[in-house]
C-alpha cells in the first residue's frame, strides 16, 4: 500500500513552508523589541502537565489530547485495562497547546525566582489535537505564541493585546476587518460563586439543552456559553454574566486594561460571554475573529495567574496568547492576501559538454558561497535539456559554460526572461551575477 500522511495532517511544501517561516520571522520582529526571547519545549510531556494546567474537565483533555505509550507500556495498558499503574513519567501526551509546557519549563528551571524580573518567551511550534479534521482545524497544526510570567500589572495584559494586533498587521491583515473581543473571567475569589450560578441556570433549563451542555453543568458550566447548538445559545443568552459578578479587584483590573487599550488606540468589543476553552484562564481573556473569512477565531489568549502554582511552582502571575498559523493563512487568503514569502532568485549553471562538469562544479560552489541560490545538472542532461530544467526551477539567469568561453576566462550569462546575453569574467562571476539578479 502506498504510504500516506495521517488524517488531519498536511505537508508544508514550497509556498506554505515559506509562509510558516515568514510568520516566525515576523513574530521575532514584533515580540523581541518587547523583551521576549525564543523558547522551544518538548512536543511530548507528562500527561499531568496538561491535566493540571488545562483542566481535567476540558474537551482538550477529555477528548482531544493524543496519549503516547511505548510498545511495552501500551501492552500493559491493554492487559490491565488502565494506565493508572504506570508511573507519571510513563504517562505521556503530545502537547495540545503551548502554555502548559512553557510554564512547566519555568517551574522546573526556576526561571522566575522570588523578586526576579519577569520571564518573557515566544514560541513557534506544532500542536496536536484529536479533533475531527475540517477547514482550519487539523490534528497537527502550528501556533506562534507568547508567555509572560511574573507580571500581575494590567499593563501586561494590554501590551499582550497590542503586540497581538501589531502581529496581525505585519502579517498583512487590514485590522478594520478583524474583531477583537475582550472580557474578564474573574479569579479564584469571585468565579466559584459565579460558576455555581451558571450551573444552576443550566440545570433549571436542562430539559431544553443538549446532552453535552447538561454534562458541562457538572464538569465545566462556563463552556456552555460556547455551545454550537443554536437553541442552547439562545438559552445561554439569558444566563448570568461574569461581568455582573466580578469582585472589586477584578473589576478594577479589567477597567484598567481597557483604559490602556483606549490610550493605545486599540479598538475592541466587550463580549460578556467570552470564556475561552481552558480552565487556567483568570481575569482578562481576549480573542480575535476574522468575520467573513469562514475560519472562526484566528487567535487569542488571556491571563492565567494560578497556572504556575498548579504546575508545582510558587504563586506567579501569567499572561499570553497564541495565533494559529493555518487559520491565519486561510483568513489572509479569504481577504485576498497571502503570507507567502518570495523565493530568492535562482541561477542555473549549464555546461556545453561533460568535460566541463568540474568547472561548473567550481562555479556553483563560488556562487553559493556568495549567498546566491544556484542549481546545475546532476543527471547528465544535454544542453537543451539543461535549459528546460533551468526554466522548470524558475531560474532568472542561466550561465552557459563552453570550451571557447572557458579558454578566455569568460562565461555566458543569459537572462531567461529577456533572452539578453552577455559575457562575464569568471574571476568576478559572483559580482556579475548579483548585478543582474
Amino acid at each position: 500500500m502506498q504510504a500516506q500522511k495521517a488524517e488531519g495532517t498536511r505537508d508544508l511544501i514550497g509556498a506554505e513552508m515559506r509562509a510558516w517561516q515568514k510568520m516566525q520571522q515576523i513574530a521575532a520582529g514584533v515580540f523581541e523589541p518587547f523583551g521576549f526571547k525564543p523558547i522551544e519545549t518538548p512536543a511530548i510531556e507528562q500527561v499531568d502537565v496538561f491535566v493540571h494546567g488545562i483542566g481535567q474537565s476540558t474537551d482538550v483533555v477529555r477528548k482531544e489530547m493524543f496519549r503516547v505509550f511505548s510498545g511495552a507500556n501500551l501492552e500493559r495498558v491493554f492487559t490491565e485495562g488502565t494506565d493508572t499503574k504506570l508511573k507519571p513519567k510513563q504517562r505521556l501526551a503530545l502537547r495540545p497547546e503551548g502554555t502548559a509546557g512553557v510554564v512547566r519549563a519555568v517551574v522546573e528551571n526556576n526561571l522566575v525566582p522570588q523578586g526576579s524580573t519577569p520571564f518573557k518567551a515566544y514560541y513557534a511550534e506544532a500542536m496536536f489535537r484529536g479533533e475531527r479534521p475540517q477547514k482550519g482545524r487539523l490534528r497537527q497544526f502550528h501556533q506562534v505564541g507568547i508567555e509572560w510570567l511574573g507580571a500581575p500589572d494590567p499593563a501586561a495584559d494590554a501590551e499582550c493585546i497590542i503586540m497581538l494586533m501589531e502581529f496581525y498587521k505585519r502579517l498583512g491583515f487590514d485590522l478594520s476587518k478583524l474583531r477583537l473581543l475582550i472580557n474578564s473571567m474573574g479569579d479564584a475569589q469571585c468565579r466559584p460563586a459565579y460558576r455555581e450560578q451558571v450551573k444552576q441556570f443550566i440545570l433549571n433549563h436542562a430539559d431544553e439543552m443538549c446532552d453535552e451542555c447538561r454534562e458541562r453543568a457538572e464538569l465545566n458550566p462556563l463552556r456552555a456559553f460556547d455551545c454550537k447548538n443554536d437553541h442552547c445559545r439562545e438559552i445561554m443568552a439569558e444566563a448570568p454574566l461574569m461581568g455582573d459578578n466580578l469582585c472589586d479587584e477584578c473589576r478594577e483590573h479589567y477597567e484598567q486594561v481597557k483604559r490602556y487599550l483606549d490610550a493605545a488606540g486599540i479598538e475592541y468589543v466587550e463580549d460578556p460571554t467570552l470564556v475561552r476553552g481552558l480552565d487556567y484562564y483568570t481575569r482578562t481573556v481576549f480573542e480575535v475573529e476574522a468575520p467573513g473569512a469562514g475560519v472562526g477565531s484566528i487567535g487569542g489568549g488571556g491571563r492565567y495567574d494560578g497556572l504556575v502554582e498548579l504546575e508545582g511552582g510558587k504563586p506567579t502571575a501569567g499572561v499570553g496568547f497564541a495565533v494559529g498559523f493555518e487559520r491565519a493563512l486561510l483568513a489572509l487568503q479569504a481577504f485576498g492576501n497571502d503570507l507567502g514569502a518570495d523565493e530568492a532568485p535562482c541561477v542555473y549553471v549549464a555546461n556545453a559538454g561533460k568535460e566541463l562538469r568540474q568547472n561548473v562544479f567550481a562555479i556553483t560552489q563560488e556562487l553559493r558561497a556568495a549567498g546566491i541560490v544556484t542549481e546545475a545538472d546532476y543527471q547528465g542532461r544535454s544542453l537543451k535539456a539543461q535549459f528546460k530544467q533551468a526554466d522548470k526551477v524558475g531560474a532568472k539567469l542561466i550561465l552557459v559554460l563552453g570550451g571557447d568561453e572557458l579558454a578566455v576566462g569568460k562565461v555566458k550569462v543569459r537572462d531567461m526572461e529577456s533572452h539578453e546575453e552577455v559575457l562575464a569574467d569568471l574571476a568576478n562571476v559572483a559580482e556579475a551575477v548579483r548585478e543582474r539578479l
